[in-house]
């Protein structure tokens, strides 16, 4: 299996121009709600099989974790599951939390 990676750039890019992506958060519960992407899931060992039950297996994911490298399990797991088009955050949040202070400098 090959897993899709995608820049935090591209990332942003995508949830500009794609309202159906969804993104998928798996840190870790206090990080999750210290801080997160607007409108992202945190998805943990608790919620996994509900998530899966309750979203349809096309809907695009970028799933994100501390720095990108946990992400890909997830995604192959996902993956296993069903869902055809997933991608993994290169930089994981810290990525994202460095594309946004650029932005805001």
């Amino acid at each position: 299996m090959i897993i899709q990676s995608i820049s935090a750039e591209k990332a942003r890019d995508l949830l500009k121009t794609r309202p159906d992506i969804q993104i998928v958060d798996i840190r870790d519960a206090r990080s999750f709600e210290s801080a997160h992407i607007p409108g992202s899931t945190h998805l943990s060992e608790q919620n996994i099989e509900q998530f899966i039950k309750d979203t349809q297996p096309d809907t695009a994911l970028i799933v994100m974790c501390y720095h990108g490298i946990s992400s890909q399990g997830a995604i192959a797991y996902l993956s296993s599951r069903g869902f055809t088009e997933t991608y993994s955050m290169d930089g994981g949040f810290e990525a994202w939390s460095l594309l946004c202070k650029e932005s805001r400098d």
